[in-house]
């Protein structure tokens, strides 16, 4: 039985509500902030942990991204408890299990925000042998080479804003996985990302509903054009791509968190007033 805490978060609100999901290596601390503010919108929020994270490499280790993705359908099962209609939005790695979710409950999901999203480790702060090593994670996994190894993440690590960077380096290098997440990305973790990464880029075009797409225009870890445009030319349903401008990967606590916060509150308060609409319609002909 794993000895680390449940950190997941729910902050109610009306029969809107709002499944977050944090990134690789990630806690659900990086998606407090957007909570707090869609809450203060009148969403229901629902922060999901995902398995084998918020401990150490080892924890993270012994899970696989279909580990990971059961998460994910157990927060949705425990939002609709509670709401009439779901969103989900997800950051980097979060933002591949909300679509996933989206193209596999299409009659539950309303909408999804794409925080980051991340196919590919292709930004301007990877080293350029890590970006050609990203593609035999999965051959060394399965001939259980280098399964011990570690991508240490360097400055600024996602984050534009030196103030907030200083904060979470410091928590991050301490140890405090709980807190503010790992310092390293374990290779056999990165494997199992990058076949989410593969079975998502299958399925965009099972997303039928409305994607809002925000993604910094210098991500130091995932390009735009590679991972938030593949999003917008490849799922079915309708897109909005705000580039955000002041920012660099970890977009929900960076500079622009408040244009994130009234974005996302925007686009899925539209949806919800359009499903609202629709119910009173239906009545009246009842």
């Amino acid at each position: 039985m794993s000895s680390i805490a449940d950190l997941s978060y729910y902050l109610p609100g009306n029969r809107n509500g709002v499944l977050l999901i944090h990134g690789l290596t990630g806690t659900p601390n990086e998606m407090r902030i957007l909570a707090k503010g869609l809450q203060r919108a009148g969403f229901s929020v629902y922060a999901v942990q995902l398995a084998g994270h918020c401990g150490t490499e080892d924890d993270l280790n012994q899970t696989t991204w279909q580990d990971w993705y059961k998460s994910v359908e157990a927060g949705a099962d425990f939002l609709a408890q509670k709401v009439d209609n779901i969103f989900v939005a997800g950051l980097s790695m979060g933002a591949l299990l909300a679509l996933k979710l989206a193209a596999d409950r299409p009659n539950q999901i309303k909408g999804v925000g794409v925080l980051g999203v991340t196919f590919r480790y292709d930004g301007w702060s990877i080293p350029f042998w890590a970006k050609k090593l990203f593609f035999t994670l999965v051959w060394l996994k399965k001939l259980h080479l280098f399964q011990k190894a570690v991508f240490i993440e360097q400055p600024p690590y996602g984050l534009k804003d030196e103030r907030i960077r200083a904060t979470v380096s410091e928590s991050m290098l301490s140890g405090d996985s709980a807190a503010a997440g790992l310092a390293g990305n374990p290779l056999p973790a990165l494997a199992e990302m990058q076949l989410l990464a593969k079975t998502v880029r299958k399925d965009l075009p099972k997303v039928t509903v409305p994607c809002l797409i925000m993604h910094a225009k210098d991500d130091d870890i995932a390009n735009i054009n590679t991972n938030a445009r593949l999003v917008e030319k490849s799922v079915s349903g309708t897109t909005k791509l705000i580039a955000l401008e002041n920012s660099y990967h970890l977009i929900t606590i960076d500079s622009e968190r408040r244009e994130v916060i009234n974005a996302a509150a925007e686009f899925f308060g539209h949806i919800a007033a359009k499903e609202v609409k629709s119910d009173l319609n239906v009545e009246q002909v009842n």
